[in-house]
């Protein structure tokens, strides 16, 4: 439309217990902008340059929404306003590929980066800008697992919230059911992705239940592929998530030996990331549960230093 994004705000503007809440995901807050004419002289310019622009742009301002205790995929939301800042000044951004950046596509490289931020807090509390660098290294399934454990556990978590966060992460919520079995629905059928909040809104009407159509993120007891850990759908990278779970099991069955030869033949043992991820499951794991003790083993196992025990939350919560 010609405009610049020159101020954004998110502001909590919904009930959670307004008469659309009650069978729907909505998000609690909106974001409103300020915009100006952008100037007729204006010119376009390369997507990397606009991408580096929009990370120092945003990265302070997630620090603030952080701290401002704004979580969850209102977080995630939150950082379209600043990150807009950058992509409208421009008539056009290219790539350096050809063709022109889409906004559709922009938005989603600011998803991925909130997320890596939020990944870095789950990964490390001592040093969280360090841990998101690492953040970026993960794989789209160990990432999503993360963020979706952090903000809901194994509870039910609903649709609209888990579609956000898949999208987040270059994932579906079909996907993240159906081909990673990662996910397993609460009491309703797989809801149909949307591309915005607009198509979701539409559709409430239709696929709504009472209280919402919700999904549960699947224990590590709880995922049955003989395959897990061994090889990924579509010949793609396996995981580390499903690592960490086939090495649960095996450990769980007193395989001490096929642990061994598992981490061996992975190159596990020295992997960095592999670690802290391993880590970052174990603080995420409620005391004295199966889960914990199986992860502990595993990390004293590998030498790994076990930090305090953690309620699963972040300061700030």
């Amino acid at each position: 439309a010609g405009f610049v994004v020159t101020a954004s705000w998110p502001i909590q503007t919904e009930m959670a217990n307004r008469t659309r809440a009650l069978t729907s995901a909505a998000l609690a807050s909106s974001i409103w902008m300020v915009c100006k004419k952008r100037p007729a002289t204006a010119k376009a310019d390369w997507e990397s340059a606009v991408l580096t622009d929009m990370h120092q742009r945003i990265t302070q301002q997630l620090r603030d929404f952080w701290d401002a205790g704004i979580r969850g995929p209102d977080f995630v939301w939150a950082a379209t306003g600043p990150a807009l800042e950058s992509f409208s000044q421009y008539p056009a951004v290219r790539k350096v590929e050809g063709g022109v950046m889409t906004i559709g596509e922009f938005l989603n490289q600011v998803r991925r980066f909130v997320v890596d931020f939020v990944v870095g807090r789950v990964l490390s509390q001592d040093n969280p800008d360090g841990a998101s660098a690492a953040a970026e290294q993960l794989d789209d399934l160990t990432a999503y697992y993360l963020l979706h454990r952090h903000d809901f556990g194994f509870e039910p978590a609903p649709i609209g919230q888990v579609i956000l966060y898949g999208q987040s992460c270059g994932l579906s919520d079909r996907t993240l059911l159906q081909t990673w079995d990662l996910l397993a629905n609460s009491k309703t059928a797989v809801a149909e992705s949307v591309e915005d909040e607009d198509a979701a809104e539409a559709n409430e009407a239709e696929s709504a239940s009472p209280g919402g159509a919700t999904v549960k993120l699947k224990a590590w007891h709880q995922r049955k592929d003989k395959n897990l850990g061994m090889e990924a759908p579509g010949g793609q990278a396996v995981p580390l998530i499903d690592r960490i779970h086939r090495l649960m099991q095996l450990w769980k069955a007193g395989q001490v030996a096929h642990v061994d030869e598992y981490l061996d033949t992975h190159g596990l043992r020295g992997q960095e990331l592999f670690k802290r991820v391993l880590q970052a499951v174990l603080e995420l794991s409620a005391a004295g549960s199966e889960e914990r003790a199986v992860l502990e083993s595993l990390s004293n196992h590998l030498g790994v230093k076990i930090a305090r025990p953690i309620s699963g939350t972040l300061p700030g919560m």
